[in-house]
């Protein structure tokens, strides 16, 4: 029983890191097309 349990802990953190990891990548992309979009606007201006 206690092999399952670190098992399920393992899992537990490797879907942790794996969320972790995909929001900071999402907030980088939503960065870099912010600042796309607002060179866009200085250079229409």
């Amino acid at each position: 029983m206690n092999m399952v349990k670190k098992i399920a802990l393992l899992c537990m953190l490797i879907v942790c890191c794996i969320t972790l990891f995909g929001c900071n990548t999402v907030n980088g992309a939503g960065k870099d097309i912010e600042q796309g979009g607002k060179a866009i606007q200085n250079a229409s201006e």
